[in-house]
């Protein structure tokens, strides 16, 4: 079980169909293998080899995938780069992962330039080329690389070699989140071959005979990650996964969300499952299947069957808005992060759900501070404990290895942060991260909790929920709002809206307007941008 071997075998299994898509051009499965080999064997050529560190700064496209292919032949070990990162935080990713090889969109070579000197390990540079090109000493051309290397042989691997992703920082600087390649490849062929109708298999070596009589008509499975391929959610969801069952993956063009493109790229290809992110995607999804097409028309959804969240909520009025738009799709919320997957929401026509309340997998627990595991619907709370494909640790830092990833009762858990209670029923009520959660006249409001409130009200587009310094509460419990155009809805009456859901207490002291509440491209939440507008002066 390791990606690049299991990818391998479906390549010579269904070498015709399709692989990945970007704009105009697809690339087979075939090629697509042959593509990343000789991407390997470039970066042996430079000398890089098993463990060596391959940094993928790039928007969404099929040199992406091609290059983090390579890497896993090679044994290598990439590493995704936040493509919004500058100088000093670039450099500090490209530093802390003892990077020796980057692979770059052109159009992001200045900030390439400005600290390839400053990384001694570094042995090679490629670009890809969208504009820009030439801005770094010594970087050669992705197509040229492609056209002159001859591919890598296809070597024996282990699964004990190294996978490894950063996570974005949220507490702190961002850390790569260590995971051996066999236990992650085999978790993710457990998730991926049901959506064939197939039964996981007991061994990698019938993966691709499974595939080979599932796709004897053609692709079984098109997948469109509307995420950025640098962030969990769209590479673990909208890529790893679909692949390894043999899917067809097809990224976007556009590098931030243009509902109307994904709708359109949806109908062109006939895709079969969608990667969102929460409400900050599904949103404009539906405003843009009300709006139709530019032209005329409505798009054709008939193929869709599964739309894919992680990451920032999404809302049971939004998943039954995009329901009655589209039927027969099932929505599928995971709750989980890079440390590790804790459970799910199935939501289909007709079956009532409610916001953040998931069904935890056999290997989820929740856990008290003094370690005790929380009884089913004893109101108590604590921290989600995540069990089974517990990831090694973070890569050069013991200490927060030690904090994030325990033994309890003789079982390793993984504690990326998030509270919750446990329900009746066993089920997961989630109540926030708990770096955000803000202490108001003495008692704990978690953020989520009051923003999904602020959504239901009629005319909010987006919110996010601060705390702010006050003298009286200690922190103030202070909204940051987006409104939808043309919208009438002011600060009193969203106030008095969230104090007929929830507690006062847990209810805005202020509302503050924005045109966009802030985001990362992934839809997640950007809290110190909105803690930063909720504290500039009026005006």
């Amino acid at each position: 079980m390791h990606f690049a071997t299991v990818w391998e075998s479906i390549a010579d299994a269904i070498p015709e169909l399709p692989a990945v898509t970007h704009g105009d051009v697809t690339r087979s499965w075939a090629d697509y293998d042959d593509r990343a080999a000789r991407v390997a064997g470039a970066l042996e050529a430079a000398g890089l080899g098993h463990d060596s560190k391959v940094a993928l700064f790039m928007y969404n496209c099929n040199e992406y995938m091609e290059s983090q292919y390579g890497a896993f032949k090679l044994r290598g070990v990439p590493i995704n780069v936040n493509y919004r990162y500058l100088d000093d935080e670039l450099w500090y990713l490209l530093d802390n992962s003892d990077s020796e090889a980057i692979i770059f969109h052109s159009s992001l070579g200045d900030r390439v330039a400005r600290v390839a000197d400053r990384l001694p390990k570094l042995k090679l540079l490629i670009e890809v080329d969208d504009g820009g090109a030439g801005q770094v000493p010594n970087a050669r051309p992705y197509d040229e690389v492609v056209a002159t290397t001859d591919p890598m042989p296809r070597i024996e691997r282990s699964e004990d070699d190294l996978y490894m992703l950063y996570t974005g920082g949220t507490t702190g600087m961002p850390k790569g989140v260590m995971y051996d390649m066999g236990g992650l490849t085999g978790g993710f062929v457990t998730l991926g071959l049901p959506m064939l109708g197939m039964a996981a298999p007991s061994d990698a070596a019938e993966v691709a005979g499974m595939i080979k009589g599932a796709s004897a008509n053609g692709p079984t499975l098109t997948s469109i990650p509307s995420a950025p391929l640098m962030h969990g959610t769209g590479c673990w969801l909208g890529w790893f996964i679909p692949h390894l069952a043999g899917g067809h993956v097809v990224t976007l063009e556009s590098r931030s969300l243009d509902a109307h493109e994904l709708l359109a790229t949806a109908e062109r290809h006939r895709a079969t499952s969608i990667t969102i992110v929460g409400d900050s995607f599904a949103k404009p999804i539906i405003r843009a299947l009300d709006e139709g097409k530019p032209g005329d028309g409505s798009y054709d959804t008939s193929s869709i069957g599964m739309f894919i969240s992680s990451g920032v909520m999404w809302t049971s009025e939004v998943k039954q808005q995009l329901l009655d738009r589209i039927e027969q799709a099932v929505l599928v919320d995971a709750i989980g992060s890079t440390e590790g997957s804790m459970g799910t929401q199935i939501t289909m026509k007709g079956v009532p759900t409610e916001t953040a309340k998931f069904t935890k997998t056999p290997e989820t627990k929740v856990f008290t501070d003094d370690d005790r595991e929380v009884e089913p619907g004893s109101d108590a709370v604590g921290m989600v404990a995540a069990g089974g494909n517990v990831p090694i640790g973070y890569y050069k830092d013991e200490a927060k290895t030690a904090r994030t990833f325990r033994v309890i009762g003789g079982v390793r858990y993984s504690f990326p942060g998030d509270f919750a209670k446990v329900a009746a029923d066993g089920s997961l009520i989630l109540l926030g991260r708990g770096s955000q959660v803000i202490n108001t006249g003495g008692e704990k409001v978690f953020p989520e909790e009051v923003e999904e409130a602020v959504k239901r009200v009629s005319g909010v587009r987006d919110c996010l929920v601060v705390g702010l310094e006050n003298e009286k509460f200690g922190q103030a419990v202070t909204a940051v709002v987006s409104l939808d155009d043309g919208a009438d809805c002011d600060e009193a009456s969203i106030i008095a809206s969230v104090k007929q859901d929830l507690a006062g207490y847990k209810a805005p002291k202020s509302v503050v307007f924005v045109d966009h509440v802030p985001r990362a491209p992934n839809g997640k939440a950007d809290y110190r941008r909105a803690k930063e507008h909720a504290e500039a002066p009026p005006g």
